[in-house]
């Protein structure tokens, strides 16, 4: 267990008395649920606040106009980094209550916190304050650094402001995410996120084949047209589905998933279709399989348009790196892990489980969440339950962009616990609702995010008073990078410095138009017309 310092007890007693702000901050964040690249108010609510903590704060940095850089300094020391993450998931709105209610006065396809970002970034955040606030107590010398992190469902700010370097220069950083255990991630980390959109135009569709084998008296009208953008991006569809399960073995955990962004001219049905775009992510264990794969969609892109008459082009959206682990970091973060102690829920908390289960059709049951949420489990405990449900070979599972840190400066993933309820047997899955409504209740949220926070806090202070600690953790990101930044087996950001973000695409949001505020991505609502065959 760390050793509870002067410094650290403040920390943590800050953390204490300014828990009631905090927390409604939390449910502020979560009420503006705003999706992807879309998160305005979210992102000037942390500026605003870091600014009257006395952040020098960078608004829209690396270019999006939704992330932010926060810096406080007092006087030379280590430069240590965190980060907030604010945007929810379209299609899972739901209020905080014990039954199944979309937000109301939204659209129902309007975004949800899942996860919840809104809690992982408040939790962070608390960590930093009290840090800054020990720091001006007790003149601890260093920076912190605290990153708005927008678009994090589609791994979108991170890899960008690793290429734009703004993660040069650092010391450690700190990365949080809610979880249903309490640890801390130890050698096996997520593995590598990129997503790319091919969009399909059709410029020239009247001149698509030889016209001159037609007749004259036949007329323009008897032209055969190119079949267009739509045609194409079905045919790019297709062809994926059916070259996907020869992209890499079955197992290994790697996953292809598809979205489109647009297709077509609503406005004219008798022309070839001119615009149409696909959007694919693809998440694997390794840098080798995410090219692989990419190389297979390219040349299904290429066949598509070359079949439907249309230029392909490519726009990258996101492109991590694969983790870095650092266990020097991780065995100080869940030393003081064990310092802070587990989660512990209110009968309040628990009172709102029973009655999900209750409505739900299910019998209350005295604790409705599982026993291991207030618990502590060990990182190497966490190892071997990981490890059992992936090949042997398999050196990373999933993915998940807090990686792009991990290349930079020693970096740990903190695990605390984020509610779910306990299942009556094995085979009972909970509604996504249940879980979603939890994430909008202070007393279910809050212990978490509290134990988080103080977790982060007191790692933080650890970092600023104990330079051999630090030093072991630099000498173990210099070994894994083969001398650090630049080292022999050192990966860096995969995306160009000049990238530019991909903020004009059509992701969903609400937009203000003649006719008032409309959400982008429509669905079919019975109290409009829509029949069901």
């Amino acid at each position: 267990m760390a050793k509870r310092s002067e410094e650290k007890q403040f920390a943590l007693d800050w953390i204490d008395e300014n828990q009631q702000r905090l927390s409604d901050f939390d449910m502020e964040i979560w009420n503006y649920h705003e999706p992807a690249w879309r998160e305005y108010k979210s992102a000037k609510a942390y500026c605003d606040l870091l600014e009257k903590e006395g952040f020098e704060v960078e608004r829209g940095s690396g270019e999006m106009p939704t992330a932010f850089v926060a810096t406080f300094s007092n006087g030379d020391g280590p430069v240590l980094g965190a980060y907030a993450e604010y945007d929810a998931v379209p299609g899972n709105s739901q209020q905080a209550v014990p039954y199944k209610a979309p937000r109301e006065g939204v659209h129902p396809s309007a975004a949800g916190h899942t996860d919840p970002h809104s809690m992982l970034g408040v939790a962070e955040l608390a960590g930093v304050l009290a840090a800054k606030e020990a720091m001006k107590k007790h003149n601890l010398k260093g920076t912190l650094k605290f990153f708005g992190e927008p678009a994090e469902k589609l791994c979108g700010s991170k890899p960008i402001h690793a290429a734009k370097g703004y993660y040069d220069g650092f010391d450690a950083f700190i990365a949080y995410h809610p979880w249903p255990l309490n640890t801390c991630e130890w050698e096996t980390h997520f593995g590598a996120y990129w997503s790319a959109v091919f969009t399909f135009e059709t410029p020239d569709p009247d001149n698509w084949l030889d016209m001159s084998l037609l007749p004259a008296e036949a007329g323009p009208r008897a032209a055969p047209r190119a079949p267009g953008a739509v045609d194409a991006v079905c045919l790019m569809y297709t062809n994926t589905k059916y070259t996907k399960e020869a992209m890499f073995t079955n197992n290994g955990g790697w996953t292809l998933n598809e979205f489109i962004l647009t297709a077509g001219d609503a406005t004219a049905d008798n022309r070839p279709p001119r615009f149409s775009q696909i959007q694919y992510a693809w998440r694997s264990s390794s840098l080798g399989l995410q090219e692989q794969i990419y190389q297979v969609l390219k040349n299904n892109a290429k066949a598509a348009a070359q079949a439907a008459g249309c230029t392909v082009s490519v726009r990258w959206v996101a492109k991590t790196r694969v983790g870095l682990p650092n266990k020097a970091l991780a065995d100080l973060t869940y030393r003081n892990l064990e310092l802070v102690g587990p989660p512990v829920l209110s009968e309040e908390a628990r009172q709102f489980g029973r009655e999900i289960q209750k409505n739900l059709g299910l019998e209350p049951m005295d604790n409705p969440f599982p026993d291991e949420l207030e618990k502590l489990t060990t990182p190497q405990d966490y190892e071997a339950s990981v490890r059992r449900n992936i090949p042997a070979w398999q050196t990373h599972m999933g993915a998940d962009d807090y990686v792009e840190y991990q290349w930079h400066a020693p970096t740990v993933r903190l695990l605390t616990g984020r509610p779910r309820l306990k299942s009556p047997d094995p085979n009972y899955v909970y509604p996504a609702w249940a879980t979603l409504a939890l994430g909008g209740v202070p007393s279910v949220v809050d212990p978490g995010m509290f134990v988080a926070g103080k977790t982060i806090a007191a790692t933080l202070v650890d970092l600023l008073t104990e330079p051999e600690e630090l030093a072991r953790m630099k000498e173990e990101f210099e070994e894994r990078t083969g001398g650090g930044v630049g080292g022999d087996k050192w990966v860096g950001p995969l995306l160009e410095k000049d990238y530019a973000p991909p903020i004009e695409l059509r992701w969903p949001e609400y937009v203000t138009t003649e006719r008032g505020e409309e959400w982008t991505v429509p669905t079919v609502d019975s109290d409009h017309g829509y029949e069901q065959i």
